[in-house]
């Protein structure tokens, strides 16, 4: 069996560019149990060339790093060009494309000596190989800041969680043969030259010494970083000085912790400062992957946390809070979620806002809309604290002169009008929150603000339309939907002629009642976290428990066609009404059919000589139904079975009725059948020879039928009639004798009875 080794390491940054990597404490463990957690490293790598325009580092094996940026000596010092990474994915050991680094990040007001200027660090996943270009902007003659180095960031495995998770192991470390490579266990302090004086700038980024790169982080309990219930631990408590936690007007949403995320508290020793209000909040993006796992998410707040404090050299993270794409939010800087701690994220504009940032780059994908409603649950409850209006306007005083990214300009301490939630491009001149993200802020404010949008009911369970009103026998369910999330809603009303009737959970899609007889409006309201509503447009529906009627039952009766020992063409008639509205007709047997409320009749066939049950059933709207299911036989009467007077011939063949048929030619000569019945059809032979034939009905001409065809057809039902109930008949067909086509042959007479 082989031992697994897990390695703890660290960089150096030597006077030549070089870098070393510092070994020690193999595990003795290979198990889950005995499996050491990785604290969070900060790696830096000098990049190489003399001339004033352009500086590269070529593809260089590195440690195990999922987070980069570029920086360089001075904070107040600007990057005017590009800076281009790649990297090599520790998963595939693939090369990535190039990619731009963020460069216009803000500055500090009053920035400390450690503190260096740097890029917006970038989220890759894990790598370990880099290489990197950076040129001047054509056109300028400033030369690239001095001290410019990549730093590389390993988030490490700082949880329980994490360190259980497949896949947490370092990777291995490629750089000892690599040149200007010499041993040192002594980790490097990547900030520029300087005495360490703390020095507190105007926007509240103390900057200080960083601590050592190779750090260690303290054990934290573990957290499902993908649920955005995940649980927060209390606030820290404000200073003898400081201010008290206001309750809000809005609820809290839940909180990942600085604990449960792996915050190593140990390289930001600083107490935090707090402002005396937040008056508005900043919405950014953090730039890099959007393909990241939300279980990645701690990994990514730890190596932004790490890169602001031990490469930019700030005393904390800038945001007071961090969200995922799964809508996770995280406490960003310390010193207590429910006050207003003084971050640094919006240039001028700290000393009155809150900072939120968006994991991901928003400049072409839009965000979530589990990170949207997370940005307005936060946003409320935040600005609820001190009675803001999250849809609302404020005066923010400048803290310093600049313009916005929309050239709007800026003098340190005047008043401007912003946005309650605004992006950070409002108050700095950068791109950020990204350009798909920022129209997005709209929805976020009517989400935070209220009322409910896009709240209508979709369907009524139980109840069925016809036109614009629902019928129901009484019991309805109500579905709806919104567009604003649940977790911003308090409830649904489901109303009834304007009453509440049932109650609903924010998060609820429908509710269920029981209406009286008669007719209502029912409609459904929405209360907003907020305690504001909206109502959807409302409903008539009708509560009836009235079953339609057959006014005509339902009866066959016959109709042309042809005719087989086994089967006879009938029409089914019927007339259903409803005292409201009738919805629709349905033949149960002896087949299934379904006819519309206006339709009273259908062509079918039915069975010879057996009595058959047509039962039919008539719906109204609201589900009530009447059936009604008569019975009738269709009888064959045979040619043989009449009284006959003239001359007829016998004929025989498959095609005729039971084999046989009477043929005559002789004016005068008839056929004549008695039978009890409602309905009676006229059975014969026809072919382009076939003469005519006079019917009696009870002894009265009712029709002159010509038997004429073209071509030739046999069991034709050529004649039929029918009468409202069954009673007694008699039916008599006579041969016309016509010139030239004198023949009549008959197969017999089929009745309903």
């Amino acid at each position: 069996m082989k031992r697994r080794v897990w390695l703890t390491l660290g960089a150096v940054v030597l006077g030549g560019g070089g870098v070393t990597y510092a070994v020690a404490s193999p595990s003795s463990d290979s198990g889950a149990t005995g499996r050491a957690k990785r604290p969070v490293k900060v790696y830096a790598l000098a990049l190489k060339g003399t001339a004033a325009d352009r500086q590269d580092l070529a593809r260089t094996d590195t440690s195990q790093f999922s987070m980069l940026g570029v920086s360089w000596a001075g904070a107040t010092t600007r990057l005017h060009g590009t800076a281009q990474v790649r990297t090599r994915s520790t998963a595939t050991g693939e090369w990535s494309a190039w990619r731009d680094l963020e460069l216009n990040v803000d500055p500090l007001e009053k920035p400390g000596r450690r503190v260096r200027g740097a890029s917006e660090p970038l989220w890759v996943g894990s790598s370990d190989g880099v290489q990197v270009q950076v040129v001047r902007k054509n056109g300028t003659t400033t030369a690239l800041p001095k001290g410019l180095e990549v730093n590389l960031v390993d988030p490490g495995v700082v949880t329980d969680a994490e360190a259980e998770a497949p896949g947490s192991e370092p990777a291995a470390f490629v750089a000892e043969g690599s040149p200007d490579a010499t041993s040192s266990s002594t980790p490097a302090d990547p900030a520029s030259p300087g005495d360490g004086t703390a020095v507190t700038p105007t926007d509240g980024q103390t900057a200080t010494s960083p601590a050592p790169t190779d750090t260690t982080t303290s054990t934290a309990a573990p957290t499902d970083s993908s649920s955005a219930s995940a649980s927060a631990s209390p606030s820290a408590s404000p200073s003898p000085t400081g201010p008290t936690a206001p309750p809000s007007t809005r609820p809290r949403p839940p909180i990942v912790d600085r604990a449960g995320w792996g915050a190593d508290e140990s390289i930001s020793p600083q107490a935090p400062e707090y402002n005396a209000d937040v008056k508005a909040v900043f919405v950014h993006h953090t730039d890099g992957a959007n393909d990241y796992s939300c279980t990645d998410s701690p990994s990514i707040v730890r190596s932004i946390y790490a890169y602001h404090v031990q490469v930019e050299g700030w005393k904390d993270i800038g945001y007071n809070f961090l969200v995922d794409k799964c809508g996770t939010i995280f406490e960003g800087r310390k010193g207590g979620v429910d006050l207003p701690v003084l971050g640094a994220h919006t240039y001028g504009w700290n000393r009155e806002s809150a900072g939120i940032a968006v994991l991901g780059d928003y400049t072409t994908t839009s965000a979530s809309n589990a990170a949207l409603a997370s940005i307005a649950r936060l946003a409320a409850w935040k600005l609820g604290q001190y009675g803001a209006d999250p849809a609302g306007t404020t005066q923010l005083t400048a803290g310093a002169t600049q313009k916005n990214y929309f050239s709007t300009g800026f003098t340190a301490g005047s008043a401007y009008t912003f946005q309650r939630i605004s992006g950070h491009r409002d108050g700095y001149n950068t791109q950020c929150p990204g350009n798909t993200l920022y129209p997005q802020l709209p929805t976020i404010r009517a989400w935070a603000a209220g009322p409910v949008q896009g709240l209508k009911i979709t369907s009524l369970g139980g109840a069925t339309a016809s036109g614009s009103t629902y019928y129901t026998k009484g019991a309805i369910t109500a579905h709806w939907t919104a567009t604003t999330p649940g977790s911003l809603i308090k409830s649904f009303q489901l109303l009834v002629d304007g009453k509440t009737v049932a109650t609903a959970s924010g998060t609820a899609t429908s509710v269920g009642a029981t209406l009286p007889l008669g007719s209502h409006t029912i409609a459904v309201r929405a209360v907003h976290q907020s305690g504001k509503t909206a109502t959807s447009s409302a409903l008539t529906v009708v509560a009836e428990t009235t079953a339609p009627t057959f006014t005509t039952t339902p009866r066959i009766s016959l109709r042309s066609g042809t005719v087989n020992t086994s089967a006879v063409p009938v029409t089914l008639g019927w007339k259903a009404t409803d005292d409201k509205a009738l919805q629709s007709v349905k033949l149960l047997s002896p087949t299934t059919a379904t006819f519309s409320p206006t339709t009273t009749s259908s062509s079918r066939t039915a069975t010879s000589g057996t009595a058959t049950t047509w039962s039919m059933r008539a719906y109204d709207y609201a589900g009530n139904y009447r059936t009604s299911s008569p019975a009738y036989t269709p009888a064959i009467l045979q040619e043989s079975s009449a009284t006959k007077t003239g001359s007829w011939t016998t004929r025989s063949s498959t095609s005729y009725l039971g084999g046989k048929s009477y043929s005559s030619g002789s004016k005068g000569a008839g056929l004549t059948w008695t039978f009890t019945g409602r309905s009676a059809a006229w059975v014969v032979s026809r072919a382009s020879t076939s003469g005519q034939a006079y019917v009696y009905v009870d002894g009265t001409k009712a029709a002159t039928v010509d038997l004429k065809s073209a071509t030739t057809l046999y069991r034709q039902a050529i004649w039929t009639k029918s009468w409202s109930s069954s009673a007694k008949h008699t039916i008599k067909v006579v041969v016309v004798g016509t010139s030239g086509r004198p023949t009549v042959t008959t197969d017999g007479l089929v009745y309903i009875k």
